[in-house]
């Protein structure tokens, strides 16, 4: 496994900081692992009084990806691709520009189901009588919009973007991952969606997605 979890505060190291529930870090810590990319993993939670993350992202989100030189990077998608671009090693990004685009496409797919899924989540921490019912209905049709999108697009295909595994796939297992860490009992994506199931499957059994089941909310 590439990344040990730590608190350490050292500046020699390339640093990931992230939530270990967190569906974009478990993407950036998927890509580093099929990449092998070693890094120093930093749990850091940024709704925690005591968080250093916005020392590194001025927005206050992770990932945040901190190399040797100390210039952070963040937002999950800008991550993937900078380690997809400075390792030889399974690339997961395609070098064709409408292969890549379409790639990117499912990323931005699979990233707003997060969103979407992320914020009836936070919502639904709110003291009942705050909670706003139909935003949380807008963003939940977001999130089955986002599942039907996926499954009529992967339809029977091993892959969701050509004959090979890729950063699509990492991005749909992720968001498929988060459904089941925030909404087992409630969204039942396995049963509506047999092929993203089976894709769900595939992706098991790789190393680097066992090694990032996020730990039972």
């Amino acid at each position: 496994m590439a990344a040990k979890k730590t608190t350490s505060n050292a500046n020699h190291k390339t640093k990931l900081i992230a939530s270990l529930t967190s569906p974009f870090a478990r993407k950036v810590r998927i890509v580093a692992s099929e990449k092998r990319i070693e890094y120093e993993l930093v749990v850091d939670i940024p709704w925690n009084e005591d968080t250093q993350v916005p020392k590194h992202n001025p927005l206050g989100k992770v990932p945040v990806w901190v190399p040797e030189d100390g210039k952070a990077l963040f937002d999950s998608r800008v991550i993937v691709e900078y380690l997809d671009g400075i390792s030889p090693v399974s690339h997961l990004l395609p070098k064709d520009a409408r292969a890549r685009i379409a790639v990117k496409r499912w990323e931005a797919l699979a990233d707003g189901l997060c969103d979407a899924a992320a914020l009836v989540f936070l919502e639904r921490k709110r003291p009942a009588k705050q909670q706003d019912k139909a935003w949380i209905e807008r963003q939940m049709k977001k999130v089955t919009g986002a599942l039907e999108e996926m499954s009529e697009e992967l339809g029977q295909r091993d892959w969701c973007h050509g004959e090979a595994y890729s950063l699509a796939d990492i991005c749909v297992g992720c968001a498929l991952g988060y459904l089941d860490l925030r909404f087992k009992d409630e969204i039942d994506w396995r049963r509506s969606h047999p092929n993203l199931a089976e894709l769900y499957d595939r992706l098991m059994q790789r190393p680097a997605f066992k090694e990032t089941v996020p730990p039972a909310a």
